[in-house]
């Protein structure tokens, strides 16, 4: 019979890496040094009962110690985790070198009621942590065995020795059974616990998959869905436009009109594919040093003309020096979005401003604000939700797509105000080192 995949499997019952096996089997070995330091103390302070510790006692002992903390040494000093079979063998060699060494031990003190038979308790712990239950009654007996027979081996060699010992042995053998079973029993009910514990885990995240894959199909529909519809309405329009100018009693106006609300809707088509590749497959940021302060202007001019025809004036404010790692090109685009937005959300006569600074963690901050009527918060939950829009002609992309270039560059892109009179989107940039 192969014990090695069971003593393995039995190992994970409070050991489930190789960090903490080595961490249960440190503590076995301390506790061996521990037991044989204080044994070494009772015999020396209890001397005139038990003698004098003798040299061959002593040379024992101190290749004991040397032993045990050669293996802890060698425990923290390994990087390379044990497998099956080296937890088997040091398991193994446990059990057998405290056996052996409380047999020694025995006999070279010669006495009927050594004390140094204590150390078996040792390899019958490693057994119930360590094994399954018939290889732990399997030491438990072994142990048991060899109290008995040294008792009866003690009466042979020393005639006359007391009955009552074999009681005694009893006593303490009893002690060895109920301890190994005991704490086979509860390390066992420990090791079913982390069972179910992993099993309900991976139940979870094989639950999770499924979530996050459903939510990924589920997303993909309502993509799908909304570009279905947003390519429907200027398709439809492209269609009938151009149905409508076929017609042979059309005069040249009516058709060159026709033609013309034709070529707007293909051009509203040509913006909103063009939007949603900026949204679906964005472009890494090339980061150079930029000033803020510069981009800020390049977008005010972009946009001024597109303001003046609404009678909204543009400011912009940043300090000349403050400079950031950044992509020009993509930053501009988003601040396009967020001014072109504020612009059409303001009235004739109102203003757009642009501010620049640091906030207080250090990072960029610039603001898009204007006086507009604040958002209303059921639009609040979705402005940055792709398609979606409360403009008759916008594609629902800009600010979807604003976002992703500011998270791009490490930063995020938030409606910080939203109130009557004020609406404020912020967005957020790594300082330069």
């Amino acid at each position: 019979m192969d014990l090695s995949p069971r003593l393995y499997s039995a190992s994970v019952l409070l050991a489930s890496d190789f960090d903490s096996f080595r961490q249960q089997e440190s503590t076995f070995v301390i506790l061996n040094l521990f037991v044989l330091a204080t044994l070494l103390l009772i015999h020396t302070v209890f001397s005139s009962h038990w003698g004098n510790p003798s040299a061959a006692l002593i040379t024992i002992l101190a290749g004991a110690f040397l032993a045990q903390g050669g293996e802890l040494f060698w425990l923290f000093g390994r990087k390379r985790p044990l497998g099956a079979g080296g937890i088997a063998l040091l398991t193994w060699s446990s059990i057998c070198f405290n056996i052996l060494l409380a047999l020694v031990l025995g006999e070279v003190t010669s006495r009927e009621d050594t004390q140094y038979f204590i150390l078996m308790v040792v390899p019958i712990l490693v057994a119930a942590f360590r094994l399954s239950l018939l290889p732990t009654l399997a030491v438990v007996g072994t142990v048991d065995f060899i109290n008995f027979f040294w008792i009866w081996q003690y009466g042979q060699h020393h005639p006359g020795a007391p009955v009552s010992e074999y009681f005694e042995t009893g006593t303490v053998s009893l002690i060895y059974t109920v301890v190994g079973v005991l704490v086979w029993l509860l390390v066992n009910h420990l090791h079913q616990k982390e069972l179910r514990l992993s099993q309900s885990l991976s139940d979870l995240n094989r639950t999770k998959e499924l979530l996050l894959r459903e939510e990924r199909l589920a997303a993909v529909g309502r993509l799908a869905s909304a570009i279905a519809h947003e390519i429907r309405n200027p398709v439809s329009a492209i269609v009938s436009a151009l149905s409508t100018a076929s017609r042979g009693n059309l005069e040249k106006a009516e058709r060159e009109e026709m033609f013309d609300i034709a070529a707007k809707e293909a051009e509203r088509l040509e913006k909103l594919t063009t939007d949603f590749l900026a949204y679906a497959r964005p472009r890494g940021p090339q980061k150079a040093p930029c000033s803020v302060d510069d981009a800020l202007g390049y977008v005010a001019d972009v946009c001024r003309p597109r303001a003046s025809e609404r009678s909204v004036t543009i400011r912009s404010e940043a300090p000349g020096e403050l400079v950031t790692e950044m992509d020009a090109g993509q930053v501009q685009q988003a601040l396009v979005n967020l001014v072109m937005n504020a612009v059409e959300a303001s009235s004739p006569g109102g203003s757009v401003g642009m501010r620049a600074g640091t906030d207080g963690n250090g990072s960029i901050r610039i603001d898009v604000e204007d006086a507009a009527d604040a958002i209303p918060p059921e639009a609040v939950a979705r402005i940055f939700e792709p398609f979606f829009s409360t403009k008759p002609q916008g594609t629902g992309l800009g600010l979807a797509i604003a976002r992703n270039i500011a998270r791009a560059h490490g930063g995020d892109l938030v409606l910080s105000v939203n109130e009557p009179g004020r609406v404020c989107f912020s967005m957020t940039f790594p300082k330069s080192g």
